[in-house]
């Protein structure tokens, strides 16, 4: 069995820097809520049996980010899912388990728009392609989530948002 990696994904690749470019032009908030929505959407079915008590951390989440609130509204829900993701055991189950609660500390953290993805691309390839694959393939799958992801942002962007974020992208 080959050794599986937390992460999944090129951060140097093509749909990374168009995510990394469509993400610089949002708000914080907009980043956020997207975030919680698509990690909820893709990857919490994933970890749901496992840690049920992730849902409803999200959807606390979820609603902070509808309702404009940051991170000081549900901080300790951030703690508690962190806490959940590192206790969770199994390939693709940590993986999402961590995609969520990355996804949803976006709400203090605007850079955990991006990382959230690598961790989910990791859960979803695990998951759909099982853990016997080679790192060819989960590469494969990887960059298919990240098309995905991507889409997904441009389809929910605020053309013109009048307070982008200001990220330093160290990569």
């Amino acid at each position: 069995m080959p050794k599986l990696r937390k992460t999944l994904g090129d951060v140097r690749s093509q749909t990374c820097r168009r995510l990394m470019q469509v993400m610089d032009t949002q708000s914080q908030a907009t980043l956020a809520k997207w975030a919680i929505e698509y990690a909820q959407d893709r990857y919490l079915s994933i970890c749901a049996q496992v840690c049920p008590e992730l849902v409803q951390i999200v959807s606390v989440c979820a609603a902070c980010a509808k309702e404009g609130k940051g991170a000081a509204h549900c901080k300790q829900e951030l703690r508690k899912a962190a806490a959940l993701a590192r206790a969770c055991t199994g390939a693709e189950t940590q993986a999402a388990a961590r995609a969520v609660a990355v996804a949803c500390a976006t709400l203090q953290t605007p850079s955990n728009a991006l990382g959230f993805l690598f961790y989910g691309a990791a859960a979803v390839a695990y998951s759909e392609g099982g853990l016997q694959l080679g790192q060819a393939e989960y590469d494969a799958m990887a960059a298919e989530e990240l098309e995905n992801a991507c889409r997904s942002l441009c389809d929910c962007a605020v053309e013109g948002e009048p307070s982008p974020v200001k990220i330093n992208w160290n990569c």
